[in-house]
């Protein structure tokens, strides 16, 4: 161990090639038709004293908790010099790789598909290939924290005069009120230099999913894959960059509200190029300041707490509603039937020429009934389970603060942990070391729409508001 920091970076393909995938994260399965781009997983490989931390970044939708512990042992039991490693892995949340978890229930397992139990080993065996690298690099380095700013994500939930909300909901209609939540431009940018002051990677945070790409057949790493491969061009092959999806539970890499005029619909892979590009420009304009206020003696911390939140609780009048509107929709149509009309729904979608996504509706019949049964079965179960349990990740860096959570965090907790943050900058990292789903806002809650209902996610706004309370207390800790 080292009193300096010492950093390694290791990168490695996690693509499976040769194998039939099923694209993960809509609620039909797309078997991949080609590969628009090659799916990565990056290691940050960070130690000083008797202190060491992993963090890796995957190109898929989520990170399973058992898998991130599954992963932190292989690690362990493969590297001695790293079994007091801790290691958080983030997802960059594609919709455009295979799942770790397993397919959709409801839909019948395709012939030959790479399984998730298949796709875990590959990830696996990959992933240790990658901390090799970052154990045979490491180096004592500095680092640079820098913000700069991309036009990336936007929020996705429009609100109506009755006071709905709605995921991808027309803006035209003429009862639109606007979007539910803002947007955040920031890029949070984690700049490392050898001693020679060469850069060798740099961490870059953005409050968008990197899914351009989401109602494709196509695998693909989406734009931030597209700003890695840019970055090496311009800082040479061995500069590496991990990326991170800040909180944006509720962003999106569209505008709405301009109803995909004036620029590329970001449904598509020229979507992709212009959001790399933009991110691109935003690390160019912030090098040359990094570049010269390299710390070279950073303080560096890394504490892990248990937290425990409450789930979303369902009321029994809520239970009882759910049962009676369960019931009328079967009786109109069974969950079959509702569940082949909606696949049929959108591959029609998906032939009309010009049509942007997404191609579901989650307004669809088969949609309302899955909703229905999530509300009875969390009813069920909330008296047994009424708590949902993680690790708090915190690390301080330099100046810079990086706090995991692993929801699918809406933009508003993210907004006021970077607000009370004591650090200089603040990087809040979503869907690390687990999928606990969507954590939505009160507001989202009141409104409606995917998102915010009970089936999106398991813990709701107080959870959220006792998450914000923690992070920015760990934090307050770490300096």
């Amino acid at each position: 161990m080292h009193t300096d920091l010492w950093a390694g970076w290791g990168e490695a393909d996690i693509t499976p090639d040769g194998l039939a995938v099923d694209l993960s994260g809509q609620y039909y399965s797309r078997l991949a038709r080609g590969v628009h781009s090659r799916l990565k997983t990056v290691v940050l490989l960070l130690e000083q004293a008797e202190t060491c931390t992993i963090l890796a970044s995957l190109d898929g939708v989520g990170v399973p908790a058992d898998f991130a512990v599954r992963l932190e042992k292989a690690i362990a039991g493969r590297f001695p010099e790293l079994a007091a490693a801790r290691l958080i892995m983030n997802a960059t949340h594609t919709h455009c790789a295979p799942s770790l978890s397993g397919g959709l229930p409801w839909c019948d397992p395709l012939p030959q598909v790479v399984t998730g139990e298949v796709y875990r080993d590959i990830v696996e065996a990959r992933l240790l290939e990658a901390v090799a690298q970052a154990w045979q690099r490491r180096q004592p380095c500095g680092v640079a924290n820098r913000l700069e700013f991309a036009r990336i994500g936007h929020c996705r939930r429009a609100v109506y005069q009755d006071g709905s909300a709605e995921m991808y909901g027309r803006t035209a209609r003429e009862d639109f009120m606007g979007m539910e939540a803002g947007e955040d431009s920031g890029v949070e940018l984690l700049f490392f230099f050898d001693l020679q002051k060469n850069p060798t990677g740099v961490i870059v945070n953005v409050a968008c999913p990197s899914q351009v790409m989401e109602a494709t057949y196509l695998v693909s790493s989406d734009f931030m894959g597209a700003l890695r491969a840019r970055l090496q061009r311009a800082y040479g092959p061995h500069f590496t960059t991990l990326c991170q999806i800040g909180s944006a539970g509720d962003q999106s890499p569209r505008d709405l509200t301009r109803n995909y005029r004036g620029e590329a619909d970001f449904w598509h892979a020229d979507g992709v190029e212009v959001h790399a590009e933009r991110l691109f420009q935003a690390v160019q304009r912030a090098y040359p300041g990094a570049a010269a206020a390299v710390d070279f003696q950073p303080a560096f911390a890394h504490h892990v707490s248990p937290l425990v939140l409450p789930k979303r609780k369902v009321s029994q009048a809520e239970r009882l509603a759910a049962e009676q509107e369960l019931a009328r929709l079967l009786s109109l149509q069974g969950e079959a039937a509702a569940f082949a009309d909606f696949c049929r729904i959108v591959h029609e979608n998906e032939q009309i020429p010009g049509l942007p996504g997404p191609y579901d509706s989650k307004l669809h019949h088969f949609v309302l009934i899955k909703n229905q049964q999530a509300v009875i079965r969390r009813y069920e179960e909330q008296s047994a389970a009424p708590d949902y349990a993680f690790s708090l990740h915190v690390i301080r860096l330099g100046q810079a603060a990086l706090a995991f959570n692993p929801f699918e965090l809406f933009l508003d907790y993210g907004q006021r942990i970077k607000a009370r943050s004591c650090a200089q900058q603040t990087f809040v990292v979503q869907l690390a070391n687990g999928e606990g789903g969507y954590l939505p806002t009160a507001r989202a809650e009141r409104a409606g729409g995917y998102g915010g209902l009970v089936i999106n996610g398991l813990v709701g706004a107080p959870g959220g508001d006792q998450l914000v309370e923690a992070t920015v207390s760990a934090i307050q800790r770490a300096w």
